[in-house]
């Protein structure tokens, strides 16, 4: 038997980060971005780490710091800083430019790393601050807006868009984004230094079991046929022509199908015109989220503009069968005939709507087999658990600052 003198060599202390995490969208604005940042920040701070969020003010919000209710060395201090609203996204707000302040900020209190999520104003200020205190910084490609401005009648503006888009992530030290193929596509395209970080689905939220036959009852499902559900903004970026055009297609198979149609956007108003018959929820959050998730039967996603679309593993985690476009997060998710369908996607994500209303006859046409399906989607989505992408997120900020000590010593003081 050993000596109990004899013990295992004394771990070094774990090193806790603090960390700046700018971004121009935060909940309760409602948009992958916001859910997705902000289970990373409640999931660095529950493992000792200090986040100070730096956004624009919303509505409704006072001016100054608002504190986070987890206490943590007096550093949760989120600064709101001053915004606009943004042009055709009713409750979002675009930073503007606050170069001075940051920097004023972070030589006084400053952050071991930057993390900027969003390339508006004020994501731009925060790269020049960083860049200026020598700072490492992280950058997020959460949203393709370079792929937009195709959808608003400006394509010829796409070119223009990637180059500021990879001119600022270039200036990063590490770009994340969500899925592997969005990296290669980055890296194709010219972007530097691109790393994966995948994202998560909280299953104990989004499940079968939050089902309610109320809901049902109200939208006229029930015994008399199956709903089929599309969740996401109504803009023309999400497809949501294809969308009606598949569930027409399937109407002629299943005539008492209902569609529901959870968001809110711009397009609402004239889809709600053209199609008296579907029913629009507007936009849901929390429980009621995951009970219109839980108490369809299909899912329906025809966006091919997502970077990774958080939608497609909720409705999978509440046990639905998705019919999607193979890319992001169906195309890393999804399997075709045990999960649901993918349809192909042709070059730099060109669809194929006739492909997609194709695949969504077939699967109309065997309506008894999508609860087996749901039961596959289920357990795939049960594997992504948002503590694996918080730890991955970790790794990767202390890199960054492993990095910064070693070209700097002087950092360590």
């Amino acid at each position: 038997m050993s000596s109990p003198l004899h013990t295992e060599p004394r771990r070094p202390s774990r090193t806790f980060l603090n960390l700046a995490l700018v971004t121009e969208t935060w909940p309760p604005e409602v948009n992958g971005v916001a859910h997705t940042l902000a289970r990373l920040v409640e999931g660095m701070r529950s493992r000792g780490h200090r986040i100070q969020v730096l956004r624009p003010r919303q509505p409704g919000e006072s001016k100054g710091v608002v504190i986070d209710p987890i206490e943590m060395d007096g550093s949760t201090e989120d600064r709101l800083l001053a915004g606009l609203p943004l042009a055709g996204y009713s409750g979002l707000r675009m930073g503007l430019p606050a170069r001075r302040r940051l920097t004023a900020l972070w030589t006084e209190h400053r952050p071991d790393a930057v993390y900027i999520a969003t390339e508006g104003p004020l994501g731009h200020s925060a790269l020049r601050a960083a860049r200026c205190l020598g700072i490492p910084v992280a950058s997020g490609f959460h949203t393709h807006f370079d792929g937009y401005a195709r959808y608003y009648g400006v394509g010829w503006l796409t070119p223009l868009v990637r180059a500021v888009l990879r001119r600022f992530h270039n200036r990063c030290d590490v770009t994340l984004a969500p899925t592997q193929v969005l990296t290669t596509s980055l890296e194709a395209h010219g972007f530097e230094r691109v790393r994966v970080m995948a994202r998560g689905v909280d299953t104990r939220h989004f499940t079968p079991a939050r089902r309610s036959s109320r809901l049902r009852r109200q939208w006229g499902g029930g015994s008399m046929g199956p709903v089929v559900l599309y969740v996401g903004r109504l803009a023309p970026e999400k497809n949501l022509g294809l969308v009606v055009e598949a569930f027409r297609a399937m109407q002629e198979r299943l005539p008492e199908a209902r569609l529901v149609l959870v968001g809110d956007g711009p397009s609402r108003v004239g889809l709600e015109r053209a199609h008296p018959d579907l029913i629009f929820t507007g936009q849901q959050v929390g429980q009621a989220l995951a009970q219109h998730y839980a108490s369809a039967d299909l899912f329906l996603f025809p966006s091919t503009s997502e970077t990774f679309g958080n939608v497609v593993i909720e409705a999978m985690a509440s046990g639905l069968p998705v019919l999607a476009f193979d890319t992001a997060a169906a195309h890393e998710h999804l399997i075709s005939g045990v999960s649901g369908a993918r349809v192909p996607c042709t070059g730099d994500v060109t669809v194929d709507a006739a492909a997609f209303v194709t695949a969504a006859l077939e699967l109309a046409q065997g309506p008894e087999g999508w609860s087996e399906m749901g039961h596959h989607a289920r357990a795939r989505a049960r594997g992504l658990d948002w503590v694996e992408v918080v730890a991955e997120f970790e790794t990767v900020c202390l890199e960054l600052l492993g990095e910064a000590r070693d070209a700097s010593p002087a950092l360590d003081g």
